[in-house]
């Protein structure tokens, strides 16, 4: 394949121009997943229009996956964990996409003010796709490589809709690129699809059990009396979210797993003190904390709170927020690995009472 080493700053530049001008006008992304509900199955695709291109090969969402598609409701413990912001993803077969391209070609040539380096640009990706015209690391197409069709597809970039930086969102820019069936990407689109970001997005689209902390005495507590805190049996089975791409040639999946971990309480005051000391209510013979019983008032509970002043006719504000361990299984991988944990976090209301003293 020739290489025009002479126009390489061109090409490597304002062809991420002309890609912004043409197959982006409408921006790459990845279409919000439509239907589904708690353990049922929603998709994430692409797609294209008369004026963009992006790319169309579904994410299929399976299992504890949020209504509508949107994000879950999963905070990632570690604050510099991120899914990803974009990435790169099976769009068309060759002659689909010669029909889709050079459309949207011939469309942007004849667009008042397409001149200069721009213009130059949009020439340049019509060789690029159609005259074999490369350059570094991007071989050129000979008429859309037609004569591949069947045996792979174009890939192109896809936003994540989730994501709330626009650069981010925004910065998988390579032109569409080749990938035969069965092969990986180049490895220079660092930002390929793999079973790691599909586990990433599991986990980002992963809806978990609401929290509610049993208390006794519940709702209405007094000043320095212990009030027990436990969680019912029924959250603690694990809860598995999945995430896969299946278009010909290239199928691949991650499921992502969670599993309950530890309680932490925060009673809303400084008056007040947890059990344990640091507030932390771990895991113990398979449940968090214990339910109250008749007969255990004299005894100091393995998780609950001690206030020592009254909310004065209002309520303190406990928060409780409950630590689930994750961990994703997937194509290529032998066992479980790691993922940051994640945690959900409920307030309930809590009125603080004195205890009301005899007279005789």
């Amino acid at each position: 394949m020739p290489v025009n080493t002479r126009r390489t700053v061109l090409s490597t530049a304002a062809l991420t121009l002309a890609l912004s001008a043409l197959v982006l006008t409408e921006s790459a992304h990845a279409a919000k997943p439509v239907g589904s509900g708690q353990g049922a199955s929603t998709d994430e695709k692409g797609g294209g229009d008369e004026k963009g291109i992006y790319a169309a090969a579904r994410i299929q969402y399976s299992g504890a996956v949020a209504k509508g598609g949107g994000r879950g409701n999963v905070t990632s413990a570690d604050v510099n964990w991120t899914p990803p912001p974009c990435w790169y993803a099976p769009y068309l077969g060759a002659k689909d996409f010669k029909k889709k391209m050079s459309k949207d070609i011939d469309t942007s040539k004849n667009t008042p003010g397409m001149t200069g380096h721009a213009g130059a640009a949009i020439g340049e990706m019509e060789r690029h796709y159609e005259d074999d015209f490369g350059w570094a690391d991007n071989p050129g197409y000979k008429d859309y490589n037609v004569e591949k069709d069947g045996e792979g597809m174009f890939w192109a970039g896809v936003e994540n809709p989730d994501e709330t930086d626009y650069l981010k969102r925004k910065s998988c820019t390579d032109l569409p690129f080749w990938v035969d069936n069965g092969e990986p990407p180049p490895p220079q689109h660092e930002e390929a699809i793999t079973p790691e970001m599909l586990a990433a997005l599991a986990y980002q689209h992963m809806q978990l059990p609401d929290t509610k902390v049993t208390l006794a005495p519940e709702a209405n507590t007094k000043v320095n009396l212990p009030t027990w805190a436990w969680l019912d049996e029924a959250v603690f089975d694990e809860v598995q979210a999945t995430a896969a791409i299946n278009v010909p040639g290239f199928n691949i999946q991650a499921t992502t797993t969670a599993a309950p971990k530890s309680l932490t309480l925060d009673p809303g005051t400084e008056d007040a003190s947890t059990i344990p000391a640091d507030g932390e209510c771990l895991i113990v013979d398979g449940r968090i904390g214990e339910p109250y019983a008749k007969g255990k008032s004299e005894e100091t509970p393995p998780c609950g709170i001690v206030y020592r002043r009254s909310s004065n006719g209002g309520t303190f504000p406990l928060k409780a927020a409950l630590t689930w361990e994750i961990s994703w299984t997937g194509t290529g991988q032998a066992g479980p690995i790691g993922m940051p944990d994640g945690t959900i976090e409920v307030v309930q209301d809590i009125t603080v009472e004195e205890i009301q003293s005899v007279n005789r």
